[in-house]
């Protein structure tokens, strides 16, 4: 049976493996290197793309929101022994994200954010970031050893 409780990326795709004497590190989650990804573009988004009113409104909420996904893997990942509470994190995690698409949505059809390529680009690796979520959380669901 496949233990989730050691998913790394390899080539761009989710694989299972440990090799013997390796730690495994939740950096080698691709779902925590997306968010990071995200957390960053998101970052800076906030900084450079939106009128100064938004830095402590909107712009405050996705930052929030966007760090909240990334932190919850982590803290699932530290969980992973129990699979309960690693299926709650990731939950939470997906829940989070969610509310980062949406304070994303709104910021755009307010024009806050206008710049189209970049509200697409974030959008996009967040709808992908999802589904990635939810396919773990299935995997853990079906195939977690505890």
């Amino acid at each position: 049976m496949l233990d989730p409780r050691y998913w790394i990326k390899e080539v761009g795709n989710l694989s299972l493996g440990k090799s013997r004497g390796e730690r495994m590190s939740y950096k080698k989650l691709e779902i925590w290197q997306l968010a990071r990804e995200l957390v960053i573009d998101i970052h800076k988004m906030t900084l450079n793309e939106l009128p100064k009113f938004e830095m402590f409104e909107e712009g405050s909420q996705i930052r929030k929101s966007s760090k909240s996904v990334k932190s919850t893997i982590v803290e699932g990942y530290g969980r992973r022994r129990y699979k309960q509470d690693f299926i709650r994190f990731l939950t939470y995690a997906l829940a989070s994200n969610d509310e980062t698409i949406d304070h994303l949505e709104t910021l755009f059809e307010t024009e806050s954010l206008k710049n189209k390529e970049l509200y697409d680009s974030l959008h996009g690796r967040s709808e992908v970031l999802g589904k990635k979520l939810n396919n773990m959380i299935g995997s853990v669901e079906r195939e977690h050893l505890s």
